[in-house]
């Protein structure tokens, strides 16, 4: 070999060793691998073995020219292990030698045949029976090891029928050629290799993504699939607005790593819910804490019962009024004291509780009961530091039946807001005096739904903790925008969403495409076992009325519309009987 041949090859192998360090596509890489090699060896044909977990040798791409046999790679042509089955390292647990391919990998060394119809080293029956089949002569074999920087074999590459430059003729791999393709078969490895543990990241990442969202979706009942399905319908409508070529969206376009970073946004818009206790998320009545208080309230109502009983004896011990009046004046005070608990218990799970009710409520809370037990014992450190708060009192005590006591009140503790000089994030949040208000009277006398004004701030919060949660992590930059687009679904064009209180101006379009997301799966989820699932033409009235009010871009609705990605994701995710017809020329 010429000192400009070599030159010339050291230049070849350069430039290939830069194209393959490259390419991320892992198909393509392989191919490129094997033509590259078969370019090199000016070989008429060749193969690429993957080793398995299994210690087996896969078909990955097959070569050979002058049958125009191409099959997998970028041909489209799939390798099917009935027709390829995997090439054995071991055959009943012993190595297998007799095999080019298996005893390359086996030893980690080269081979090179000049013709396998003369040589009983190598068992070449399979090669030649197919040559049996196409009229083909497999002569000249060279098959190179593949091998990581561990120096384990991960394949290995087989060139076939080495064709003189002038002649065309079948002629042995030289020994100069062997080097050259051996130092392009460890450049492929090593990329080969960076490539499998690049596409290994992203799985292990994927995994950790959607174990997180599941999780967030198991911890409540009341989640339901949301974390699994905002994504879907998020990617839906993202693809929607990249397919418009005219229009507000007619620009916007996103490339392999922003439909990535969308993908990862998406799965963890939610992943801040990790952080919220799971008795508010389920809160179903206004007394539920961990455990539902009616049960407590319900307890001291005995109480306060057996006291009337117990004061009715002892008037008739003491010969005090007249028996049959003491007993109409006892079964009124009973009877007073059930209608008084059934109206406690139906404001416990009412949908509302008006003034003229809490009216009520305050009233019942002053009747009282004597308390003979310290409070103070057998309860969990918090608690008691609350309690301590207040002189304890000498027992036995008359107490109010409802109560909103200095321990109901839990202090706020580590919240991030607006006025807050560690609040980096630019969040604009009206935060509540205190973290909970655990009191019976407060909370029974929630006028909308069970939830507290603090306990509502908590679940909204979640929004919060996401976006702290995701900048903590090192993305890398070209997924740097992902706290930003999750974090921003909460978000309302006219600027009064929250946490950061942004405009449409100031929200990336992915974000208030997974707003829309959010909202639409969440009105139409089917698995909420606190309310039915709306039809399809009631979800996307109420979005009208939000698209109107400026709550989500009416622009991105209108697509969300005419596009048909409502009704696309309806068929996938919605039960028959929510499928209603929808008259979208009412919307657009």
């Amino acid at each position: 070999m010429t000192d400009q041949v070599k030159t010339s090859s050291l230049e070849k192998l350069i430039e290939i060793g830069l194209a393959l360090s490259a390419e991320r596509d892992i198909d393509n890489l392989m191919e490129r691998i094997l033509l590259e090699a078969k370019g090199m060896g000016n070989a008429d044909g060749g193969t690429l073995y993957i080793r398995t977990e299994e210690d087996t040798l896969k078909f990955e791409i097959v070569r050979t020219d002058s049958l125009d046999f191409k099959m997998g790679g970028t041909t489209g042509n799939e390798i099917t292990e009935d027709k390829f089955p995997p090439q054995q390292m071991y055959i009943d647990g012993q190595p297998n030698h007799k095999g080019v391919v298996s005893h390359a990998a086996l030893t980690g060394e080269t081979i090179r045949i000049d013709d396998a119809y003369e040589t009983e080293e190598y068992d070449f029956s399979g090669a030649k029976k197919m040559d049996e089949g196409t009229g083909y002569r497999s002569t000249s074999f060279l098959a190179v090891p593949l091998k990581n920087h561990q120096d384990h074999v991960i394949g290995v590459l087989q060139l076939l029928n080495a064709l003189d430059p002038d002649s065309g003729a079948i002629i042995p791999f030289s020994e100069e050629i062997q080097p050259l393709i051996e130092a392009l078969a460890s450049q492929a490895a090593v990329a080969f290799e960076n490539q499998q543990l690049l596409e290994a990241q992203v799985r292990l990442l994927d995994s950790f993504i959607e174990l997180m969202a599941t999780a967030v979706d198991a911890k409540s009942h009341y989640t339901g699939g949301h974390c699994v399905r905002v994504p879907v319908l998020t990617e839906m409508l993202s693809e929607a607005a990249c397919k418009e070529t005219e229009g507000p969206f007619a620009d916007y376009d996103l490339n392999e790593d922003q439909r990535y970073e969308l993908h990862i946004a998406a799965w963890l818009h939610d992943c801040g819910k990790v952080t919220t206790p799971e008795y508010v998320v389920d809160k179903a009545t206004r007394l539920e804490t961990i455990t539902d208080r009616i049960h407590e309230i319900r307890m001291r109502f005995e109480v306060v019962k057996r006291e009337a009983v117990m004061e009715y004896q002892q008037a008739l011990l003491d010969g005090r009024g007249e028996k049959e009046k003491l007993k109409q004046e006892l079964d009124l005070k009973l009877a007073q004291l059930d209608d008084d608990f059934a109206f406690l218990a139906e404001c416990n799970v009412a949908e509302f509780v008006p003034p003229e009710k809490t009216e009520r409520v305050a009233e019942i809370a002053r009747i009282e009961w004597t308390r003979t037990l310290d409070d103070r014992l057998g309860i969990a450190y918090e608690e008691l530091r609350r309690k301590e708060r207040f002189p304890q009192v000498q027992l036995p005590v008359r107490e109010k039946l409802l109560a909103d006591r200095q321990d109901h009140i839990v202090e706020q503790d580590s919240v991030v807001h607006g006025a807050d000089p560690k609040n980096p994030y630019g969040f604009k949040l009206s935060v509540p005096e205190h973290k909970y208000n655990l009191g019976e009277v407060y909370n029974l006398c929630v006028q909308k739904g069970t939830l507290t004004n603090e306990e509502r701030f908590k679940i909204n919060d979640h929004i919060v903790q996401t976006i702290v949660m995701l900048q903590q992590l090192p993305f890398p930059k070209h997924l740097d925008k992902v706290p930003e687009i999750a974090g921003g679904h909460h978000e309302k064009m006219d600027g009064t969403g929250y946490p950061k209180g942004l405009d449409k101006s100031a929200m990336p379009i992915p974000a208030r495409i997974m707003a829309i997301a959010d909202i639409f799966e969440a009105l139409t989820a089917a698995d909420r076992p606190y309310k039915s699932p709306k039809t399809l033409s009631e979800s996307i009235q109420i979005m009208s009325y939000m698209a109107k009010d400026a709550h989500i871009d009416d622009e991105l609705f209108r697509l969300f519309l005419e596009s048909g990605v409502y009704k696309q994701y309806a068929e996938e995710f919605l039960i028959d009987s929510q499928i209603d017809e929808v008259d979208i020329a009412k919307y657009v």
